[in-house]
């Protein structure tokens, strides 16, 4: 029940005790003052009184609980706030270590690439010197073919000359000859 349910009912009530005591007044008992003015003035002073006695009472167990709840929130809020700060210099630390990995990091990464590009450069430059000696050996045995085709056409035609002149009837010691010669040149040049 609240304030004003109680000063309805204390309300109430004096109006009752105050009818009752206006009616034995009548009958000759105890006299009372039956001014309307200075009776409601007597039951709010009692009202206010009871009021008073009471809701002091209820009233400070409402602060108390008041306080209490406040105090609570308070040390929630101030646990709340240490957990944010060592959420916050955790998360710092966390912040300086990985740009310091990330530092190393790159910094590996740098010393790769140049070793990489290095490593490149070098096979390049054995690749250049392979292909090098690929096209010399490539050029010397074309060189070698070319001479062997070359020989073997110089005996072709040698030996076509030869024969011509063999049927034209060249004499036998020309024929000797013309044959040594043929073979000088060609055992000398082999």
């Amino acid at each position: 029940m609240g304030i004003m349910g109680t000063f309805l009912l204390l309300a109430a009530e004096a109006n009752a005790v105050q009818s009752e005591l206006a009616e034995g007044a009548a009958e000759g008992g105890f006299g009372l003052n039956l001014d309307i003015f200075e009776t409601n003035l007597i039951n709010l002073a009692i009202l206010i009184g009871i009021l008073f006695y009471f809701g002091r009472k209820v009233l400070s167990n409402i602060l108390n609980e008041r306080q209490s709840n406040i105090a609570t929130a308070i040390q929630e809020a101030e646990g709340r706030l240490k957990e944010a700060k060592t959420a916050l210099s955790q998360a710092q630390e966390q912040l300086k270590q990985s740009q310091v990995e990330a530092e190393r990091i790159r910094q590996s990464a740098t010393e790769n690439a140049q070793k990489a590009k290095e490593a490149l450069l070098a096979k390049a430059v054995q690749d250049v010197e392979r292909l090098k000696q690929t096209a010399a050996a490539d050029l010397n045995t074309e060189t070698d073919r070319a001479i062997a085709q070359l020989r073997q056409r110089v005996a072709t035609l040698a030996l076509q000359k030869v024969e011509s002149q063999l049927k034209s009837g060249i004499a036998d010691d020309a024929q000797q000859s013309l044959i040594d010669r043929s073979i000088a040149q060609l055992g000398g040049n082999v």
